[in-house]
């Protein structure tokens, strides 16, 4: 296997493991959502 390739599936698990652990961190992140639009104010108390 060519050696260039195997650091970009490396980096590519990397990128992946990242993204996956900053999802699971908004996720678990509780508080209050405040939206604001057109149809007025919305909060969302997770």
């Amino acid at each position: 296997m060519n050696q260039s390739f195997l650091f970009v599936v490396i980096g590519a698990l990397a990128v992946v493991a990242v993204g996956a652990s900053y999802l699971y961190y908004q996720e678990r992140q509780g508080g209050v959502a405040i939206e604001i639009n057109g149809h007025g104010v919305s909060i969302d108390g997770n």
